[in-house]
């Protein structure tokens, strides 16, 4: 569905839909495709299993190197989750907004990326580059370090995958759960107006996005974002599960916000990326603060499902709430 000029040039079919474990009567079947599609054959989630295995076996400093904080492994850890944020984030900026690979086929927004004095470095582009490689994956990197730490030193037992395959395997499925759960709860919380004047505002500056936006955020949203990992000092873990936890997190911050809906390859799209549910937020502020998996924003009044009944909702809550900032 294509919708108009003016504000969209690309929507995919509306109303947007909650993931279906939370739709009535339930339908056994539109679940388990629901399942298998985020997950299975070419899908982000199993790209990076994939990713945090091969990072822990062949890109990750041995755990006994890692008993006392050194500049020398951590230094190898950020030039990996640099090199990772420029692959994918860079990649998809060079593919959809340099050479135009695909030229406006699945863009939700027909407007360009901005450049203004609004920006860091008056450029949206090279702002989102900044934050996202200067303070992001310098965060990111510590909660690695401090996570891989804590394992090399014993204050974080390892789960073994032959002691406990089942749980060692449910963990991967779980993370984004808790992702969705966290995520919604803490953006709330970035709301408040004394936490997005100090910090969330950095983010909000693009209101139109591109792969470089997704983690491009104050240093203090990083904290609070990424902080997300500290769950594993809860359940029993395995270093590969941290990897996979923060890749997940990092990367598809870039993927979700590549202002695409997907990658088209001979006509087709080929692999999901960007999400309306979330571009819409950028767009408006005062909607769709979680993600569709847990329907947080459908509980607490806050979901724009992309149509005009919906928008025009959006805007009595809006008028409702005064001036109050959003995002």
């Amino acid at each position: 569905m294509t919708g108009t000029r003016k504000e969209w040039n690309h929507t995919p079919e509306l109303p947007i839909q909650i993931s279906p474990l939370f739709r009535w009567p339930l339908r056994p079947l539109e679940i388990l495709r629901w399942f298998w599609d985020s997950w299975f054959l070419i899908s982000e989630r199993l790209i990076l299993v994939a990713l945090a295995f091969l990072s822990w076996y062949w890109l990750q400093p041995a755990l006994e190197r890692s008993q006392t904080f050194a500049f020398d492994w951590v230094a190898l850890m950020w030039l990996r989750n640099a090199t990772l944020m420029t692959l994918v984030a860079g990649g998809l900026h060079l593919w959809f907004f340099t050479f135009r690979g695909q030229g406006d086929t699945l863009k939700y927004d027909p407007r360009d990326l901005a450049k203004g004095r609004m920006f860091t470095l008056g450029n949206q582009t090279y702002d989102n580059i900044f934050w996202t490689l200067v303070s992001g994956v310098t965060v990111w990197t510590a909660y690695e370090a401090l996570m891989i730490w804590a394992f090399a030193n014993g204050y974080l037992s390892i789960l073994r995958y032959n002691a406990h395959p089942i749980w060692f395997i449910a963990i991967f499925f779980l993370i984004p759960i808790w992702e969705s759960f966290y995520f919604y709860w803490i953006h709330r919380w970035l709301h408040w107006r004394p936490l997005y004047k100090l910090a969330h505002h950095v983010h909000h500056r693009n209101s139109n996005i591109g792969p470089w936006s997704g983690l491009s955020m104050h240093p203090v949203e990083h904290i609070i974002f990424l902080g997300s990992v500290m769950i594993h000092w809860v359940i029993i873990s395995h270093p590969v599960h941290i990897l996979f936890h923060l890749q997940y997190y990092c990367l598809t911050a870039a993927t979700t916000h590549s202002g695409f809906e997907g990658l088209v390859i001979k006509d087709k799209n080929r692999l999901a990326l960007g999400t309306f549910h979330h571009q819409m937020h950028h767009r408006y502020f005062e909607c769709n603060y979680g993600s569709l998996e847990i329907p947080w924003d459908k509980i607490f009044g806050s979901f724009h499902d992309g149509t005009p009944e919906s928008k025009e909702a959006m805007k009595v809550r809006r008028k409702r709430m005064g001036n109050k900032l959003g995002g």
